[in-house]
């Protein structure tokens, strides 16, 4: 695996970093190295331009940004750099639903793109810069196989689990591990 940085994972707000912690997670468990960094889309601009139009100099490869409310971090780090932009659009408590920074992060015009995953969804984000890096290193490809390859084998011991044992007790199972949901 490369030794430098190749991922950056930013976020507009400390509050953000509940969520983008996640992606910060999964790189960990994968040993990928990358640099995090707060970037104040509106309280501090320069700081965030500068951010933008230097990473392809530091050797950045792809940039997670996870954003609130409006939401304009993704979209602004991707109208400075050539380099993909992962949007985590991330529910606030003074978001509408989220929405807002759905919207934000979706709706952007042509000509500047922005992959968006789902709310608060920085964990996939992760995983999708994973497989972008892939493309031409073998050893993140690597990485992500290994991973999908477990998810499958977790899936199908579920699934047979529930099988042989009934509902019931595969139910009451899952409550007493805390495994539910485990989709997510």
């Amino acid at each position: 695996m490369p030794a430098a940085n190749e991922i950056a994972i930013v976020m507009g707000t400390e509050a953000d970093l509940l969520v983008m912690q996640d992606a910060a997670k999964e790189l960990d468990k994968f040993g990928v190295q990358y640099e995090i960094d707060i970037l104040f889309t509106h309280k501090d601009p320069d700081r965030l331009v500068t951010f933008a139009k230097t990473a392809q100099q530091r050797k950045l490869r792809v940039i997670i940004a996870g954003a609130s409310g409006a939401a304009h971090l993704p979209g602004m780090i991707a109208a400075y750099t050539p380099i993909p932009v992962i949007g985590v659009p991330i529910k606030a408590d003074y978001s509408i639903d989220g929405l807002d920074a759905i919207y934000s992060i979706l709706q952007m015009p042509d000509g500047v793109p922005v992959a968006t995953m789902a709310l608060n969804g920085a964990k996939n984000a992760a995983l999708f810069a994973l497989q972008i890096l892939g493309c031409t290193h073998d050893s993140y490809s690597e990485l992500v196989s290994a991973y999908k390859n477990k998810i499958k084998a977790d899936a199908a011991r579920s699934a047979t689990l529930l099988s042989s044992s009934g509902y019931e007790r595969f139910t009451a199972q899952i409550q007493s591990n805390g495994t539910g949901n485990s989709n997510r």
